[in-house]
């Protein structure tokens, strides 16, 4: 989704000319905002697919921003970009329906990759609404040919449809559901499709990022992961062990912090000193 729409809201001049620049290169439609006024007044009249909005502004805060954007109903993918990293604000940002938050200064594969995610998972909402609404109008039309039926008398030329005892109209069949895509490990639940997880049938809120960080290591248990490995498979992209190891780092100690706020629950992530990560 090369062509997307690119809204970066950031107080900081060099910052707003770095990340316009490399997302330009990248082949995105780039417009910047210097505060969160200019933004919304961009946002009233244009559309944008994805926003990267600084938590800090000069005049309002980016969990502000956020909540007028979900005011207006607006599906743009929301990322947040922090120069503090407190639990308590990245949370604050999901619970305003952020799609993730990185730390500044972040890699710019690391955000290039998240990016490529968010606009992924934006695309199969919109399939997924379209969808949604196609059963819809499927489900409306059978409805309205069985009341057709049963408010027609038959005839020779139109014979009504009866099961097997002869009494009443067949019923139409219904689109099949599959059953959800889940794993459960100890009191951990994994819903893929949902996209969340629960421990002890408490529900942690986690990012994206930390949500297949932490997929991947249930998945892989008792398997010890390294973060090299674990940036490959969850970031998507081939990173030195000193730059890996910082970087899972900080991710591993938010999901303990939010595994600890949720459920009262000892560490479920055991440190392997020089080697890894491993789900106790």
């Amino acid at each position: 989704m090369d062509s997307a729409k690119i809204l970066i809201i950031d107080d900081e001049l060099a910052i707003r000319l770095t990340l316009a620049e490399m997302l330009m290169n990248d082949g995105y439609e780039v417009v910047t905002a210097k505060d969160g006024q200019t933004a919304l007044e961009i946002i009233n009249r244009e559309f944008f697919d994805l926003a990267l909005i600084d938590i800090n502004l000069g005049d309002m805060s980016g969990t502000e921003i956020l909540s007028v954007m979900r005011a207006q109903a607006l599906d743009t993918v929301a990322i947040i970009l922090t120069a503090h990293a407190s639990l308590n604000t990245a949370i604050d940002a999901l619970r305003h329906g952020a799609y993730d938050y990185l730390f500044k200064p972040c890699q710019p594969n690391e955000l290039r990759n998240v990016i490529k995610k968010g606009l992924r998972k934006r695309q199969l909402d919109l399939r997924q609404q379209n969808l949604l609404r196609q059963v819809e109008q499927d489900l409306l039309s059978t409805l309205t040919e069985i009341r057709a039926t049963v408010a027609d008398r038959p005839t020779a030329d139109s014979p009504a449809v009866f099961d097997l005892s002869g009494t009443h109209p067949a019923a139409p069949k219904l689109p099949v559901v599959k059953a959800e895509n889940m794993l459960h490990k100890g009191g951990l639940t994994i819903h893929f499709d949902r996209h969340s997880v629960t421990l002890n049938a408490h529900p942690l809120e986690l990012s994206p990022t930390e949500f297949d960080l932490l997929a991947y290591l249930v998945t892989n248990s008792p398997r010890v992961i390294s973060a090299q490995e674990l940036v490959a498979a969850v970031q998507g992209y081939e990173t030195a062990q000193p730059e890996a190891s910082g970087l899972i780092r900080t991710h591993i100690y938010h999901i303990r912090q939010k595994i600890k706020q949720a459920a009262g629950q000892p560490d479920l992530i055991r440190t392997i000193r020089n080697i890894g990560y491993q789900i106790e």
